[in-house]
């Protein structure tokens, strides 16, 4: 919103002027017959960048994640995830309306399963119960704040998955803040995996778009079901040329995001009525627990302060950090927040 420090959500940045320039000059054609050049060369560097044989370029991360249960699973089969992950529980429902598929939840405090969870969580093989058919990882974890599963710890944790006949999918909204947070490559987060989706248009910077990569036989199952789904794009490559400049400029942006969620968390951490941990601030997302007060109140207070948060959930207020900010607009969230609590009470 113009006039706004907007710290709603990493998606609300605008495309740059490169991206509009890209765009507007895109070599395009129809991609629904394969023949956009721009999104074909986005869904190749989409695929190297995350080290996987082939990638799919998708409309929405939700539509990515959504496409993936379906091709992995069959009616009747369940999922495994942490019980706040995006795939359960911000998608509407879509995995058991679209696919047919269950969820079974387990609540954990930085938002990743442990390898010693899963055998609590798969079914036996029985008539009586759904299939245990794929584990679903969101890293960063965004209802946890931001938190990443390091290499080590997703290694281990695929390697268990394997062990008990699970499949493996990565909701990779922010993959690239956890890389550039572990400092690794993205790739190297996903290894052994079965699919990974890409988020081009949060914290990279893009207008619209995800990727979604796997081996080449998964890609061309996704194709299929994103055609069913009702993804199938013609011209695409209009907004596909501002995913390719997200792609490679983006990632650069990210350690300044991490740090002014940082500074913020040092700053919120000494106010009466505020629970956060700024150790607990890994990338760019920064959830504050209020403890005397509605989280309503804060927010009203600092949007007549030209500041934007989100209420999420019960005490709950969240800042992400993004390309589109300043220095001014960090401050002036910090002030705001500060004033609030400095004016009671």
């Amino acid at each position: 919103m113009s006039g706004f420090a907007d710290f709603r959500s990493d998606t609300v940045t605008r495309p740059t002027a490169a991206m509009r320039e890209a765009m507007a000059g895109a070599e395009v054609g129809d991609d629904v017959f394969g023949e956009d050049p721009t999104v074909a060369q986005l869904e190749r560097e989409g695929a190297a960048f995350l080290g996987m044989p082939a990638a799919l370029f998708m409309p929405s991360g939700t539509m990515a994640n959504q496409v993936a249960v379906h091709v992995h699973c069959r009616p009747g089969d369940e999922l495994i995830c942490e019980a706040r992950s995006h795939v359960y529980f911000y998608e509407g429902g879509g995995a058991a309306r679209l696919s047919g598929v269950q969820a079974r939840t387990q609540p954990k405090d930085d938002g990743f399963l442990e390898p010693d969870d899963l055998p609590g969580l798969v079914r036996a093989d029985d008539p009586h119960f759904p299939r245990s058919r794929l584990l679903v990882v969101e890293n960063t974890h965004n209802m946890a704040g931001g938190r990443v599963l390091s290499p080590g710890r997703m290694t281990a944790l695929v390697a268990k998955a394997r062990q008990l006949g699970l499949l493996v999918h990565v909701d990779g909204a922010r993959l690239v803040n956890a890389a550039v947070a572990a400092a690794v490559a993205p790739a190297d987060l996903v290894r052994g995996v079965d699919s990974v989706s890409l988020c081009l248009s949060k914290g990279l910077g893009a207008p619209v778009g995800s990727l979604l990569a796997g081996s080449a036989e998964f890609v061309r199952a996704a194709r299929r079901a994103r055609k069913a789904f009702g993804g199938g794009m013609r011209q695409a490559g209009v907004i596909a040329a501002a995913g390719r400049i997200a792609l490679r400029e983006g990632p650069g942006q990210l350690a300044r995001d991490h740090a002014r969620a940082r500074a913020l968390a040092e700053a919120f951490a000494v106010l009466p009525g505020v629970q956060v941990d700024p150790a607990r601030v890994e990338t760019n997302i920064l959830i504050v627990e209020l403890t005397r007060h509605d989280p309503a109140e804060l927010v009203a207070h600092l949007r007549a302060r030209g500041v934007l948060a989100l209420v999420v959930g019960r005490g709950r207020v969240r800042f992400v950090t993004h390309r589109d900010l300043v220095d001014e607009d960090v401050e002036r969230c910090r002030a705001a927040v500060c004033g609030f609590f400095a004016a009671e009470r």
